[in-house]
């Protein structure tokens, strides 16, 4: 039980829920376009 506890709070809730302070994307999304951001910098630099 704890492990499973752990494992939906780690994977599930952290990583796919909305923040708020992150413009209310999921940890994933925010990254995936800040990622996206910096490579279309790139480019432009």
């Amino acid at each position: 039980m704890k492990a499973a506890s752990f494992e939906y709070i780690e994977v599930f809730c952290n990583r796919r829920r909305q923040h708020s302070t992150l413009g209310y994307k999921s940890p994933m999304q925010f990254l995936a376009d800040w990622l996206s951001r910096q490579h279309q910098e790139k480019l432009v630099a």
